[in-house]
């Protein structure tokens, strides 16, 4: 049996309240409060699922324990919906500033109540599951990170400094963000790669090598074919991550703008964070020598126009890199 949603309803009328009462009673779980400090007592024992919060109360006024909840972490994500007799729009402007997620007007009306409701317990479960998937997305970058060499660190690093080269050329932020959340996920292939392969401490032979590519193919496999935006651009850069712009790359030798800008974004922040990071069988790079190399690498393995982004944006990146130090390397 599915556990019913819990909300939380305030006003300081019990009439108002017995008509959300009968309402909502038979879709959910009820808490009831008749002032603003007995609303936030509530909040932080129970932690409902929703609250719909009247605004014109002695005390403490809707808006001001609205206020209160969002300032406090772990009551900060609960929606909240006013429900009230103000009807000018300052009035709803004031409340969404505040952070409420909607306004119903009294007297209410028992469909709207119930849609409003159900609308954004809704978008409140798409955002777990967003939240679900990207942590899964996270914990299998760190499963690769486990069969290679590679500290924690390195993946937090590369994919900061993807997210940085992606605003720089001109992506959204939320296209930027989605892709400083896909890049991890780049050597998940690893994971199929026998460990005397990945862990040998000298160069590869070419069937070694042929073996090593595979990770790329693997990666692509292991992501699948998924409805998601950030699983299909996950899969898309585990694919062509090690692509070059002169098309002499793996594993289909593609060149130019054929190859996923975003996996060129990768490629570049990935070169430069193993360059410039230490591994049990190389000294990091100075900064210097992985420019130096980025720059003559330009129009060879790397997009020029990225090339140029990196430079440009430089001291942002050695601010990222100052921030997450390197860790001691895995033996």
């Amino acid at each position: 049996m599915t556990e019913l949603k819990t909300l939380l309803l305030v006003d300081d009328e019990p009439i108002n309240l017995q008509v959300l009462q009968n309402i909502l009673n038979s879709s959910y779980r009820l808490l009831f409060a008749k002032n603003g400090e007995r609303a936030l007592q509530l909040a932080r024992e129970q932690h409902p699922d929703l609250i719909l919060l009247d605004v014109m109360m002695p005390g403490l006024s809707g808006h001001q324990v609205c206020q209160q909840l969002k300032t406090e972490p772990h009551t900060a994500d609960i929606p909240v919906i006013f429900v009230t007799a103000l009807s000018d729009p300052q009035d709803e402007a004031k409340g969404l500033e505040l952070g409420a997620v909607d306004y119903v007007t009294k007297p209410v009306s028992a469909p709207v109540v119930k849609a409003r409701v159900k609308n954004h317990l809704s978008l409140v479960r798409l955002d777990e599951l967003k939240q679900t998937r990207l942590a899964v997305v996270q914990r299998l970058g760190r499963a690769a990170e486990y069969k290679d060499n590679e500290t924690g660190l390195h993946v937090i690093r590369m994919s900061l400094y993807t997210q940085l080269l992606a605003l720089r050329l001109g992506f959204s932020e939320a296209a930027a963000e989605e892709l400083l959340n896909a890049a991890p996920m780049h050597d998940v292939g690893k994971i199929g790669i026998p460990d005397a392969i990945l862990r040998k401490p000298g160069p590869l032979d070419a069937d070694e090598w042929r073996v090593m590519q595979s990770h790329t193919a693997i990666g692509a496999e292991i992501l699948g074919d998924d409805d998601s935006t950030l699983m299909t651009l996950a899969r898309s850069i585990a694919l062509y991550h090690h692509e070059k712009w002169d098309g002499s790359g793996y594993p289909k030798g593609i060149k130019g703008e054929d190859i996923p800008i975003e996996a060129r974004i990768v490629a570049l922040a990935d070169v430069f964070d193993a360059l410039t990071s230490e591994r049990p069988y190389k000294k990091a790079w100075a900064v210097e020598d992985a420019v130096a190399l980025i720059e003559k690498e330009r129009g060879h393995h790397f997009d020029p126009d990225i090339v140029d982004a990196f430079l440009q944006s430089l001291p942002e990146l050695l601010a990222i890199k100052d921030q997450w130090q390197q860790e001691a390397p895995k033996s």
